[in-house]
Order: structure tokens, then sequence, then C-alpha cells
């Protein structure tokens, strides 16, 4: 039997932009560490499917769904109330959920980067605020935001994705640091490229991908599977002493000079 700190028996995520891409696959890693989850994502048909699929790969665990934006504080309260109501004894949150329109900085109009900010900081900040009581409760518990290499360094996505991303990075060095007394670690994963319907469009671009390839140490794209396992790490008590961190996941991107 696998040593208790490399599992997440009894414990229950909840983990926003869950129906496809990488949320899906952070679902799925944690219940395959033994966790209960739920899936939160705006599309209830994509939920639904998300659902079937896990709920027949993990029929021992207990699924649940909600369909929600996060972005809208009158959803995220009904997310809440929800819980509350239900008894739901919450130890992870997991923000997933994110948007991005890639423009020149000149062409974008006001609300097409208000909503890029909305949904990648605002919404996140609003959903660890709501989850805080939760949290607390708990003897230990964890957040791991997802935000992006666009967040570290320059990358083509955008002023304000790159923007909205490095600012959901430092809320995690700053939430780590708050809630550290409050038994609530607070860490982010910075993904690159990876296999997603999402970079399925500037992918197939051949020259372009051939020029991410030539960027990436690793020279091949990430998988979902890759950015879901070590946002599981940073869940598992195992990683208990890590806390504040924005970990790369990013075939050695972030870290290729000339």
């Amino acid at each position: 039997m696998l040593n208790s700190h490399w599992r997440l028996d009894g414990q229950t995520a909840l983990v926003t932009g869950a129906s496809a891409g990488i949320g899906l696959a952070i679902a799925r890693e944690l219940l395959g560490l033994g966790a209960d989850v739920m899936l939160i994502a705006r599309d209830p048909d994509a939920l639904e499917r998300a659902q079937d699929e896990l709920s027949e790969d993990f029929p021992e665990r207990c699924l649940r769904t909600h369909a929600a934006d996060v972005a809208d504080a009158e959803a995220r309260e009904d997310l809440f109330d929800r819980i509350e109501d239900e008894g739901i004894e919450l130890q992870l949150l997991i923000n997933n959920a994110g948007t991005n329109v890639s423009r020149a900085a000149m062409d974008y109009a006001e609300d097409e980067w208000r909503h890029i900010f909305e949904t990648n900081v605002f919404a996140a900040f609003e959903v660890c605020r709501c989850a805080y009581p939760l949290l607390s409760r708990q003897a230990a518990s964890a957040i791991v935001n997802v935000g992006s290499v666009s967040g570290l360094t320059h990358v083509r996505t955008g002023a304000p994705y790159g923007a909205s991303k490095a600012a959901l990075h430092q809320l995690t060095r700053n939430l780590a640091c708050e809630w550290a007394t409050d038994r609530i670690r607070v860490n982010a994963v910075a993904p690159w490229y990876i296999r997603t319907r999402r970079t399925a469009g500037p992918l197939a671009d051949a020259e372009y991908r051939e020029e991410v390839l030539a960027r990436t140490p690793l020279a091949r794209i990430g998988e979902p599977r890759e950015v879901a396992a070590a946002v599981a790490f940073l869940c598992l008590p195992a990683s208990s002493y890590i806390t504040g961190q924005c970990l790369a996941v990013d075939g050695g991107f972030s870290q290729f000079g000339f």
C-alpha cells in the first residue's frame, strides 16, 4: 500500500474549468489519488460528459458537478451556498478556469481585455475568498492556481493574458504568506504549450509549431496529464512544506536562453 503522504483519500477537491483539457485531467488525477471531486464549468452538457467519463473510471469516488461561470458573482454565491447546504468538507481548491483573446495591444476592445482579467485574476481571487472559510476549518488544505509561462516572460498570447497570469502568480505568493497561519498552502503551476482544444489552432500552423519546439528544450508539446501531475503533487501531504511557489510545467522553455 502506498504511503499516505502520496494519497488524497478522504479529501474533497473543487476544480474550476473542469469539463475539458487541463481541468479534466486534473480532476482525473485527483480522483486516481483517492480524492472526491466537484467539477465546475460553464457548459452543463460538457460537464455531464465529463462526469459520465470519470464516473465510469472511478465508480468508487464521489463526483459532483455544478454549472457556473465563476467570473459571475451570483454564480459564485450559488456554488458556495450549495457547498455549505450539502455540508461538503473542502480541503483542496484548483483555480483552473481561464480565457484569452490574443491580439496586438492596440487592437483590444476594452470589454475584451477586462473580461480576461475578470476571469483569470478577479474570479480566482473571489473563489479563493469564498473557499477560505471552508479550507480554514481543516487541519491542512491547499489551493493550486493554474497560471502560465506567459506570466513569467513574454510569449505571443497578448499583453492582457500575460499580465493577468503574472497577477495570478503574485496573488498566489501573497495568499500563501497571509494564509499560512490558517494551514492553507497556496501554490501555482505555469504551463507552456499543452495539447488541448485551445492550443490546437496555433499548433496546426507547422511553421509556428516548429518555432515553439525550437524554444522548448524537451522538444515536444506537453500533455494535460503532465500539468495535472504537478497540480496533484502540490495538493499531496508529501508537499506539505511547499507554499508560495510557481512551478513551471514547460519542458524547460522558461529557462532556455540563447
